[in-house]
């Protein structure tokens, strides 16, 4: 591996030399950067290999490609019965899209600000889903659900999906849902 060179950019008025603030920043995306490469001696205290940490999801059929028309949202629940989410063929390719023009994707329905519902405000020639009743938050379907406008700082939890077949299913959540301290465990929130 290359080391990485930092070169000084002043002179502190002590003698002593320091890094300019885009050079530290250039430097530390280069090690974060070889970091996420999964550079070899990544390990814990003992010496055992670090593994990343997913959940297990329980796998789901909730519909099929062949039944979606474009910008006709079909709700589902998942991971459990009290979680309402929507599937949408958006009609333009979107992160985490499955399907032949990577354009079918699914959503939470409750808002990541107060949880405020998110039912009917699915906005097909934007591929939007809001404004929330609450605090007029707005998501963008085609770029994980991220907050476009509105007090929401966190995406909308996108579903993973996968496809079978013509068959659709549910695998995963990206993000965590509304009210849940985690999604996996359905544990809620006091």
């Amino acid at each position: 591996m290359n080391a990485i060179t930092i070169q000084a950019h002043d002179d502190n008025g002590a003698g002593r030399q320091c890094v300019s603030r885009r050079a530290f920043l250039l430097s530390s995306g280069a090690i974060v950067s070889l970091a996420g490469l999964g550079i070899p001696g990544l390990v814990d205290a003992a010496g055992t290999p670090l593994q990343a940490l997913r959940a297990t999801y329980p796998r789901q059929r909730i519909g099929k490609l062949s039944a979606l028309a474009k910008g006709k949202p079909v709700h589902f629940k998942y991971p459990y019965p009290s979680v309402d989410n929507i599937l949408v063929k958006l009609g333009a390719p979107a992160g985490g899209g499955i399907g032949v023009e990577l354009d079918v994707v699914a959503f939470n329905l409750q808002c990541t600000h107060m949880g405020g519902p998110l039912h009917g405000s699915y906005k097909e020639a934007h591929q939007m889903l809001g404004p929330c009743p609450l605090h007029l938050t707005t998501f963008d379907l085609t770029r994980h659900g991220m907050v476009v406008a509105g007090h929401g700082t966190e995406s909308l939890p996108q579903i993973v999906l996968e496809v079978a077949g013509d068959d659709i299913h549910a695998v995963g959540v990206m993000g965590l849902i509304y009210g849940y301290a985690h999604n996996v465990t359905g544990s809620r929130r006091g």
